[in-house]
């Protein structure tokens, strides 16, 4: 049975000239578990939000679209809110209560079920997802991961028919990425439900999906298995090949046919093998000796190290008087014109370093210097001049205005430059980070991945000395976190430090020069990033995973095709 069927579906937003979504044929059968992927902009979200018509942003649709075999706009609220389930990208999006019972319940409410019907439903769903040990928390407590769950939990209480998710895991890191859709997973093979969900992170996803579409452009490119839609791409020789999965991609790379391409870590280890079988290997050598701080300096500069310009000095902080320790006993440094990234699970402390860094919160113990300088002795005003800028987890902190264009030029608002100096300024950053098509749109109309970047111009805009990043990747595409990563790499050159907190394992292992893993309000390891990666077993890149067996060093994609180049 078809859920939905899409006939020549268009969408263009207000003011603009260029549609979104352009001539969309789609038809989804009922219980299939669909990803779709593109290029950040590409209309995914906008797509997804045709298919629940009371979350249609305003603009301009043509074609019709079909739910259940009648057209949408015959679904009536009460429908919709019931049987088509929608979960946001920003978990704090979608949590309405304070407590994770009431929100497992409040859905329920809405609907009018008796309270014999909630209790019921609330119980079954807070034992199927793990719920019952955090039931009466506030949910203020919960991590990331946790707060994904419960709307997950809070949305399948309604036993809704589909489950559109608009890039579920940006904000989680590995491992509760990994368990989210392992979730989803039982959701669709043991309820049956119809998934739908947008995401960059395709490692995971893609063996558990039925089908893969990408788009361009508004526009299906390619809407078959995983396997096929991947085989597609690689025969356009389409830039999404990018995002691919790694086995993926060092198949194409290593141009070994693709035949067979592998999706997965497990069939990438066996083509891995298969390829490697009879050749003779010369395996480079990667040092992975720990050598604490500026150990990515001491190795490019034969031991000269840099002079730090972050310096945390036995920190601990804590967000009121009662709470627990976020942040304890932290001491390490960050060195000027280093690109330093820190990982680790959700709720470790991470984005509240940045904080820390920032000044925007201060410790009770400890001290935290800035190029020598005790910060909690320095003004706003001299912190953040031409020194320090911070992009924040949620890039809808800093829009102010009512277009993207208005919140560049507010960014310079007390700059002592011309005008003509300003417009040069902003034509710059628009054009590096492609936001030409969207400068008359309001911020919150942009898909997640355009407010990353258009959060990214404002910060840019200062050009500071010192760039604070959380989650910088999130919601981009393979494509694009290639040219900020150029541009991030260029800003180092120039002398400008870099400090990132992130997700993004294959992005830190391939770019950052030395990596810290959080746990527990502190750092527990640091090294230079291959050295990091190659000594992990949960946190490394999927092209560790697939190639460690027989090079253990083998960190990013690029290594393992190396290695395949160099067999023979």
């Amino acid at each position: 049975m078809e859920i939905y069927q899409l006939q020549d579906v268009s969408f263009t937003f207000p003011l603009s000239d260029q549609a979104t979504l352009s001539h969309i044929h789609l038809t989804i059968a009922s219980g299939e578990f669909i990803t779709i992927c593109g290029r950040s902009g590409c209309g995914k979200s906008t797509l997804l939000r045709q298919l629940k018509s009371i979350l249609t942003p305003h603009g301009k649709r043509e074609g019709t679209i079909r739910y259940a075999g009648k057209p949408i706009e015959e679904a009536d609220q009460r429908t919709q809110a019931a049987e088509i389930g929608f979960v946001l990208q920003n978990p704090d999006n979608g949590i309405v209560t304070d407590k994770v019972w009431h929100e497992l319940a409040f859905g329920l409410e809405s609907l009018g079920y008796d309270s014999g019907s909630i209790r019921l439903r609330v119980a079954e769903m807070a034992s199927f997802f793990g719920i019952q040990h955090w039931f009466h928390k506030s949910v203020s407590e919960l991590s990331g991961g946790q707060k994904q769950l419960l709307n997950l939990a809070s949305i399948m209480a309604m036993q809704p028919s589909v489950l559109i998710l608009d890039e579920p895991t940006s904000q989680l890191d590995p491992i509760a990425a990994a368990d989210f859709i392992e979730t989803l997973r039982k959701i669709n093979q043991e309820l049956g439900t119809t998934i739908i969900l947008t995401e960059h992170r395709l490692e995971e996803v893609l063996p558990v999906s039925d089908r893969l579409i990408v788009m361009d452009d508004g526009a299906i490119i390619a809407d078959d298995t995983p396997r096929r839609s991947g085989q597609a791409l690689f025969r356009m020789k389409h830039p999404m090949l990018a995002a691919m999965p790694s086995p993926m991609q060092i198949c194409a790379g290593v141009e070994a046919g693709i035949a067979a391409i592998p999706v997965t870590v497990k069939e990438g280890r066996q083509w891995l093998d298969t390829f490697l079988q009879g050749r003779s290997m010369e395996l480079p050598v990667v040092d992975t000796e720990s050598r604490g701080q500026s150990v990515a300096n001491a190795i490019a500069g034969g031991g000269k190290r840099q002079k730090p310009v972050i310096q945390f000095k036995e920190v601990w902080f804590k967000y009121g008087k009662e709470a627990p320790d976020t942040v304890k006993d932290l001491s390490f440094e960050v060195e000027e014109g280093q690109f330093y990234c820190i990982v680790g699970g959700n709720g470790a402390g991470k984005t509240t370093t940045l904080s820390l860094t920032g000044g925007l919160v201060q410790p009770y113990r400890g001290r935290i210097l800035i190029d020598g300088k005790n910060i909690a002795k320095m003004s706003a005003k001299e912190l953040f001049t031409n020194k320090l800028a911070i992009l924040p987890q949620n890039p809808q902190h800093l829009f102010v205005k009512k277009t993207v264009e208005q919140d560049l030029y507010e960014m310079l608002s007390g700059s002592p430059l011309s005008l003509a100096e300003k417009a040069e300024k902003v034509e710059t950053v628009v054009q590096f980070l492609e936001l030409e098509p969207l400068l008359t749109r309001h911020p919150y109309d942009l898909s997640g991945g355009e407010q990353q970047r258009a959060a990214l111009a404002k910060v840019l805009l200062l050009e500071p000395r010192i760039l604070l990043l959380d989650e910088p990747t999130k919601g981009l595409d393979g494509f694009f976190k290639e040219r900020l990563a150029h541009y991030l790499k260029k800003l180092n050159a120039e002398g400008v430090t870099i400090m990132m907190v992130s997700h993004d394992i294959e992005f830190c292992a391939k770019h950052g020069d030395v990596c810290a893993m959080f746990f527990d309000g502190s750092i527990i390891t640091e090294n230079a990033t291959k050295a990091f990666f190659a000594g992990n077993s949960f946190y490394t890149t999927a092209a560790n995973r697939m190639a460690r067996h027989v090079w253990q060093e083998g960190v990013t994609i690029e290594d393992v095709i190396a290695l395949c180049k160099k067999s023979s």
